[in-house]
């Protein structure tokens, strides 16, 4: 049943806004109220519409007064974020996932229209370690329980939904556990990784790394609100990527750093504000994550538009990435390399 009054978090970032202005197009909708501490950018909220901007922050008591005076029935928790802002970002963003997600599941219990909740999860809830399977299926659980950022933000935010949907079983809960998004809109901390001219690696490993294109998330936030598909769900573009792989595809260089020397070479990035890596982060570039969509395509009824590899091309096509050395140079090189080669044999 499409719902008449949807409440989206975290509207002045990417998928957000977006999503508010995906769902003031629809005529089905009678009202689209956005959420966020801060207003979103001015070419956003121009194609947000006739969605209207709450100034609000999801931490305070006061979000309950919101929904019930507008008669929310449906909430799209999207502020769930891996992206800190600043020098004390870090805390703000645990405050504002874990603290923010408890008052609004607060809010969304005591209000008898509420019916229907939907929230942006992430894979990062399976964690990242050697002992990691092939392929994560929703009914896994980590090898090794994250034990700080935003893994860890995700798992505490995964069990108060749960908790949710015990205490008002009346309302379809659907959870989406995302991959990493890339696209040429989006900003992320992958997206600035692979834009660094040099991007440094772990020494001895080549991680396996499945991505989502923006556009994807969006259709299936949408898909995940106008239907009623209560569940959990891994979501992800078909096919893997090494991280090396994509390096290449990006025309970066590749800068193998040894595993004791990475603590100062983040530190590096983050202090020259380029990309800020956490611990988790970190992990997932040393041993990857690849997730299992089967439960998306036939319950969920979803199949991503983009693979892995075809979502990756369009965001370094997107941004104009261009190789840093160019591959004629690189080519003649090789040639060079061959033709000596075979004078020796």
């Amino acid at each position: 049943m499409t719902p008449k009054v949807v409440l989206v978090t975290g509207v002045s970032r990417f998928l957000g806004g977006h999503l508010a202005a995906r769902f003031a197009a629809n005529p089905d909708i009678e009202r689209v109220l956005g959420v966020d501490t801060e207003p979103p950018p001015r070419d956003l909220l121009r194609r947000m519409g006739r969605a209207e901007f709450v100034r609000a922050d999801i931490r305070n008591p006061l979000i309950a007064k919101v929904i019930s005076t507008a008669n929310v029935d449906t909430v799209v928790h999207a502020s769930v974020t891996a992206n800190p802002a600043g020098p004390t970002g870090r805390t703000a963003m645990k405050e504002m996932n874990v603290i923010g997600t408890m008052q609004l599941l607060a809010a969304c219990q005591k209000s008898p229209k509420v019916r229907k909740l939907v929230v942006k999860s992430t894979s990062a809830v399976y964690g990242s370690s050697s002992r990691d399977p092939a392929v994560f299926t929703e009914d896994m659980g980590p090898k090794d329980l994250p034990s700080s950022g935003y893994a860890k933000d995700a798992v505490e935010v995964e069990g108060y939904v749960r908790g949710f949907g015990r205490r008002r079983p009346d309302v379809d809960v659907t959870t989406l556990r995302f991959t990493n998004f890339i696209g040429p809109r989006i900003d992320t901390v992958l997206t600035r990784y692979f834009a660094l001219p040099v991007v440094p690696t772990i020494l001895g490993y080549d991680a396996r790394v499945q991505l989502l294109h923006s556009e994807d998330a969006l259709a299936v936030l949408e898909r995940a609100t106008l239907h009623d598909l209560p569940g959990v769900f891994n979501v992800g573009g078909d096919g893997v990527l090494l991280l090396s792989q994509a390096i290449r595809r990006a025309g970066r260089l590749n800068l193998p750093v040894p595993s004791m020397a990475v603590p100062t070479v983040g530190g590096f990035f983050r202090s020259a504000r380029l990309v800020d890596f956490s611990p988790d982060q970190m992990r997932f570039l040393n041993w990857g994550r690849v997730v299992d969509t089967t439960l998306l395509k036939k319950e969920f009824g979803f199949t991503p538009r983009w693979t892995t590899q075809q979502a990756f091309d369009d965001y370094v096509n997107g941004r104009g990435l261009k190789p840093l050395i160019d591959p004629e140079t690189i080519e003649a090189a090789e040639r060079g390399i061959l033709a000596v080669a075979a004078r020796f044999r």
